[in-house]
């Protein structure tokens, strides 16, 4: 069956899709909490007399205000930014009164978590199955995803992704990432589609569905654990999904 006669939920599949990587194809960065509450319980001894919750909680609240207020720049620079949220965590600590604790020790529980996230990393269940069908329906892809050149080609490699893909940009390759708007034109041009003929998917509100939509790209979030959308939330997506298998067509 044609692409053109094909319907989505009632709407025309597009003659392209870009589809982002951490998060929406790949298991990542999801659930900070978690993995920070099992990196801090691994150094228990070494943080006692604090609890690993404690530090945990503590540090994943530094990073959060980091990131919200970090400069793109930090987003190439992974590794030395977990080393300064971790040691933010520690000065924050300290200035309630408690224990202070070594900067070395703040390198190695950060670079420890940086590898239990690589660890961790799986495709999401169908990913794979979905991106190769939407393919074989004639639909161009390209993968669009923020990061260092190394970190992300090396996940793109790992993971068996590019030759999937149309089209792989990595931010750390190309000099620009979202939500810059050059980042999806140039994704686009790459297809030789236009934003009419476009959908955007990825887990990012501001990324995957604020610049699209201003850009006139059909944007859908993906949101893999069922969270909804942030209470006051004024962002609407086109479209929520839970996994990417929810755009292949006669999905059940």
């Amino acid at each position: 069956m044609a692409i053109s006669t094909m319907k989505l939920n009632s709407k025309p599949l597009p003659r392209a899709m870009l589809i982002d990587m951490d998060d929406t194809i790949l298991s990542a960065y999801g659930r900070p909490e978690i993995a920070w509450n099992t990196i801090a319980t691994e150094f228990a001894e070494e943080l006692a007399p604090l609890p690993p919750h404690q530090v945990a909680t503590t540090v994943l609240a530094f990073a959060k205000n980091f990131w919200a207020n970090a400069d793109a720049s930090w987003r190439l620079r992974l590794a030395e930014a977990r080393h300064l949220t971790v040691k933010g965590g520690f000065a924050a600590l300290a200035a309630a009164g408690h224990r202070a604790l070594p900067d070395d020790l703040a390198i190695r529980l950060a670079d420890r978590f940086t590898a239990y996230r690589e660890e961790e990393m799986f495709v999401f269940p169908g990913a794979h199955e979905a991106i190769d069908k939407l393919k074989a329906l004639g639909i161009k892809l390209a993968l669009v995803t923020n990061g260092a050149a190394d970190m992300q080609r090396a996940k793109v490699e790992r993971f068996e992704l590019a030759h999937r893909f149309d089209h792989i940009q990595i931010e750390g390759e190309h000099g620009f990432g979202k939500p810059e708007e050059r980042a999806y034109l140039h994704a686009m041009d790459a297809l030789g589609v236009t934003a009419k003929d476009t959908w955007m998917i990825g887990d990012n509100l501001e990324w995957e569905v604020v610049t699209p939509q201003r850009l006139g790209i059909y944007a859908i979030w993906i949101d893999v654990h069922g969270d909804g959308l942030p209470e006051g939330s004024t962002i609407k997506p086109d479209r929520i999904i839970r996994s990417l298998t929810e755009l292949v067509p006669d999905h059940r």
